[in-house]
């Protein structure tokens, strides 16, 4: 008897560059952490590059990944995401109440004796994802419309929030439990300036390419012919991301491997604990696989680039405060490619449906998680 696609193999219905991701992006990270090793002069390259305190080639890398996932979003559709009360505010409270508060706890657990690093961890716990999540989420067959509106929402709280709760993380909160304090001055132009090129300029690109496309070649040759074509530079952009952000602190972190196990140990936890509660809440507030899986990745993902921003910017490049922020992309990112294979597992065992059964994953994975849930209402 043929095999169905529920039996065919996870690894089997991916692409040759999805299938391999793992082994890519590790690649990446070698040749990353060796270019900084050992060719010293790239580093400096990269920051004599910067504006505004963002290097140009790493915009540009960040620009070509997320401009292809943003191009696919229907954005006729995102109407229906916005009116999912049970989804905007789960995610509002994963982001900015229990991520926070998580990782200064797990900074503290771990890092007692060790300041620097400590401050640098809870720095990448106030950054919230509105980057890298797009891809994790669109791996995973989530919900593409429901990712465009929550990193969107996660922009804004970010320009408002970032740095009163960093007053109230480094200072305030310590202060109450007689612990040290740290202080952390960040401009709020900083952080709009940040959101603006790594989420405002794709976003507006991917818009206006499907609007342009729909309108002059209509939808079927957008879907079909436009999207697969762009659709492979998501994962070029992030590899090239991946390889001069690593470039930058190869050496600091090739000179310091204890202090980095250090720093993994809480952002593991970090990472596991949060998707592991978008994954429970999504399914206790029945939001179907494709917006559960949304809202784990986006609750379990960080604006690292933000985080090291911020960190150079207030303790300097060679800072512990930095070389945390560095390590947290080091972690994430294959942490996160991981889960990205559990979650489409979870997706056949815990949902009943197979994200990449049928043409077109994400939308057949909308399409299906949104019948069950109205079959339960």
């Amino acid at each position: 008897m043929p095999l169905t696609s529920a039996d065919t193999p996870v690894r089997a219905r991916l692409s040759t560059l999805d299938r391999w991701l793992p082994l890519w992006i590790g690649l990446a990270m070698v040749v990353g952490l060796a270019l900084g090793r050992f060719v010293p002069v790239l580093g400096d390259a990269l920051e004599a590059m910067e504006v505004g305190g963002i290097s140009l080639p790493i915009a540009l890398g960040l620009l070509v990944m997320m401009y292809p996932v943003l191009a696919k979003v229907r954005y006729d559709r995102v109407a229906a995401v916005t009116g999912d009360k049970a989804l905007l505010v789960s995610s509002l409270v994963l982001n900015w109440l229990v991520g926070p508060a998580l990782m200064f706890a797990l900074a503290w657990i771990f890092l007692p004796d060790l300041p620097a690093y400590r401050t640098g961890l809870i720095i990448v716990g106030l950054a919230r994802c509105i980057a890298m999540v797009v891809i994790w989420n669109d791996l995973a067959c989530g919900d593409r419309e429901a990712a465009a509106v929550l990193v969107a929402v996660n922009s804004v709280f970010q320009v408002v929030m970032f740095s009163v709760l960093g007053y109230f993380y480094l200072t305030v909160l310590p202060g109450w439990l007689g612990l040290d304090t740290a202080g952390l001055d960040v401009s709020i132009g900083q952080i709009a300036l940040n959101v603006l090129v790594f989420l405002g300029i794709p976003l507006a690109a991917g818009f206006a390419s499907r609007a342009i496309g729909e309108r002059t070649r209509g939808l079927d040759w957008y879907e079909e012919r436009f999207v697969p074509r762009v659709g492979p530079w998501a994962l070029y952009g992030l590899l090239f991301t991946i390889v001069l952000l690593f470039a930058l602190q190869g050496e600091q972190i090739s000179d310091h491997p204890g202090d980095v196990a250090r720093i993994a140990l809480p952002l593991l936890a970090y990472f596991a604990i949060m998707w592991g509660l978008g994954m429970i809440a999504g399914r206790a507030l029945d939001l179907g696989y494709a917006r559960t899986t949304t809202l784990a990745f986006t609750a379990a993902g960080n604006n690292f680039e933000l985080a090291i921003a911020v960190a150079v910017a207030t303790f300097g490049a060679t800072s512990g405060e930095a070389l945390a922020g560095v390590v947290g992309p080091l972690i994430e990112v294959p942490v996160l490619v991981g889960l990205v294979y559990v979650t489409l597992w979870a997706g056949r065992r815990w949902f009943g449906v197979d994200p990449l059964a049928a043409p077109g994953g994400t939308e057949a994975a909308v399409e299906t998680a949104s019948s069950d849930t109205e079959v339960r209402a």
